[in-house]
Order: structure tokens, then C-alpha cells, then sequence
């Protein structure tokens, strides 16, 4: 497909919230279209403000906001911007969520939890969404929370790729814990290598720690892979363990880098040559470092876009 056919017929009409601004330029450039014409801010008292400004009616609406920090604001700006098209009787709104805050938060670990991946799941079906994109669930299950369709993007084409060229001697592919087996396995495949497995566990959330390392690292250059570096507490014990059992040299990448309760200066100090992130979620001056390379998935979002706008296959995309 050629993205520029896309928004030919003047039914597609794409929105940004205030999350990612700068993501939802360059998936409009992709798709050679302007970002659609909204106000989006607040009110004195801090109530989320929006006013569509063109005709949407009859029209195929996505609205790309993330839900990465300030969480509840940018939730908030998705559903009453979803609310918004709604009664300005867009014909399908798909909400493009590059990022999907509360994703950690996707089962009962101990009594009278909530369940809060599935709780945003329903607003945002109640707001109207016709149908969810996003990327990189933190857990495979959360796509059954939604009663509406979900597209499931990934970001293990573009990562592999990059580590295909830089061309990394005796590469081994490792998940930072049990749970993520699959993620590394699907890397690995792409960049024809072993995969080891951190054994860790966490006393306490945003706490990690190291209990073994399964598999052989020892002269092997690890590729630590994971959905989301939060604190970075995980990939910083990690590194130092794989180092302690004979790696040559440690990366480290993501598909959501949040960067929170000084990360990068957590993960500077680490010995982790570079941690690698897509552009999901915005990097600032206060979570950035020299370390962090940044990869766009702008593209990759405009092609799923244009498929669903055209009602063809997104899963092609990755066959």
C-alpha cells in the first residue's frame, strides 16, 4: 500500500490529545494528512476542555493519545475527546494508544485489588471508542478486557533491526524475567539468537531482585528486552548480573520507556552500554540521558491505520 492513498477520499481524519503531540505529527506526515483541528487544554478548576473544530461527521476518526504520566489527565483528555467525536457523529473512532497506562495492574495479586486495566477498558468502551490500537500490551490477556476489536501492534521488528545493524558479536537475547520468555524468543528469532532468562522476583512493586540467571552469557554480548522500563531498577540488577556471569557487554530495550523516580540516572550508573526505546511515550529533559537512543514507530502506526481505515489486514504487517 502507498501511505499517501490514504486519506485521499477525505473520510480520514486523525486527532491528538496532548500526550504525544509530536508522534501524532509524524504519523500524519507518514500518512501525508494534517493532524485535525481540536482545542484540547482545561478549564480554571482544571476539568478537561475540547472543541472539536472541523466537520467530522460521517467521517473514520483515530484519536492517538498514550496514557503515560500525568495518567489520569491524559485518560481523561482520551474519553471526553472519544465523547466529543462521538456526538459530532464521527462514523468509527479508534482510540491509538501507543502507551496503555494501569496495563501492570491486570489481575488480583493479593485480596481486595482492583483489576484497573479492565476498568479503563470499559470507560473506554463506554465512551463510545469503536475499536482500540495500541502496542505492546504489558500483559496478552488485557485484550480481552475490551468488548469492542483491538489491533496489537509490536515493536520487535524495529528493535531487531536496529540491533541487526549495529552488528553485535555473539548476541544473546535476554528477558528480564519469567514472564517475559515470549517477548525475548521473538527478538531472538528475528536476530538469530539464544535467549537466557533472568529468575527475579519483587517483594514489594517497582522492587526487584535477582535470584539466577538461566542460560549461557558468559563471553556473549546481552540484549536485555523488556515491554516497559519503569524505574529502572530491574535492567540496572540485571546488568550487574549478567556482568558478574561473564557478559562482554550489556544493552538494554523497550518498547515504553517511562523512566520514573530517577531512572536515568539509575541506569546511567549501570553498566549498560545503551538502553534502546521507542517513541511511545515522550522523553523530557528530567527522564532523558546520553544513554537512551529513541526509535520512531510513527510509521508502523500510520501503516496500521491506513489498513483499518481501507479494512484490510493488520496482522500482515508482521507475517
Amino acid at each position: 500500500m502507498v501511505l499517501s492513498e490514504y486519506g485521499k477520499d477525505g473520510s480520514l481524519k486523525v486527532f491528538s490529545g496532548n500526550a504525544n503531540r509530536a508522534l501524532a505529527d509524524e504519523i500524519c506526515s507518514h500518512l501525508q494528512i494534517p493532524v485535525g483541528k481540536m482545542e484540547v487544554g482545561h478549564f480554571s478548576d482544571g476539568e478537561c476542555k475540547v472543541i472539536v473544530q472541523e466537520n467530522v461527521r460521517g467521517d473514520d476518526c483515530f484519536v492517538i493519545q498514550p496514557t503515560c504520566g500525568p495518567v489520569n489527565d491524559n485518560l481523561m483528555e482520551l474519553l471526553v475527546i472519544i465523547d466529543a467525536l462521538q456526538r459530532a457523529s464521527a462514523r468509527r473512532i479508534t482510540a491509538v494508544i501507543p502507551y496503555f497506562g494501569y496495563a501492570r495492574q491486570d489481575r488480583k495479586t493479593r485480596g481486595r485489588e482492583p483489576i484497573t486495566a479492565k476498568l479503563v477498558a470499559n470507560l473506554i468502551t463506554t465512551a463510545n471508542a469503536s475499536r482500540v490500537l495500541t502496542m505492546d500490551l504489558h500483559a496478552g490477556q488485557i485484550q480481552g478486557f475490551f468488548d469492542i476489536p483491538l489491533d496489537h501492534l509490536t515493536a520487535m521488528p524495529i528493535l531487531a533491526e536496529y540491533f541487526k545493524a549495529k552488528n553485535l558479536p555473539n548476541p544473546v537475547v535476554v528477558s528480564p524475567d519469567l514472564g517475559g520468555v515470549t517477548r525475548a524468543r521473538a527478538l531472538a528469532d528475528r536476530l538469530g539468537a539464544e535467549i537466557a532468562i533472568i529468575e527475579k522476583r519483587r517483594p514489594e512493586p517497582n522492587k526487584a531482585q535477582i535470584m539466577n540467571i538461566i542460560g549461557k552469557v558468559k563471553g556473549k554480548t546481552a540484549i536485555m528486552v523488556d515491554d516497559i522500563i519503569d524505574t529502572g531498577g530491574t535492567i540496572a540488577l540485571g546488568a550487574q548480573a549478567l556482568k558478574k556471569k561473564g557478559a562482554n557487554e550489556v544493552y538494554a530495550c523497550c518498547t515504553h520507556g517511562i523512566f520514573s523516580g530517577g531512572a536515568p540516572t539509575k541506569l546511567g550508573n549501570a553498566p549498560v552500554e545503551e538502553v534502546v526505546v521507542m517513541n511511545t511515550i515522550p522523553l523530557t529533559p528530567a527522564n532523558s540521558h546520553d544513554k537512551f537512543k529513541v526509535l520512531s514507530c510513527a510509521k508502523i502506526f500510520a501503516e496500521a491505520i491506513g489498513r483499518v481505515h481501507q479494512n484490510h489486514s493488520v496482522s500482515t504487517l508482521f507475517s
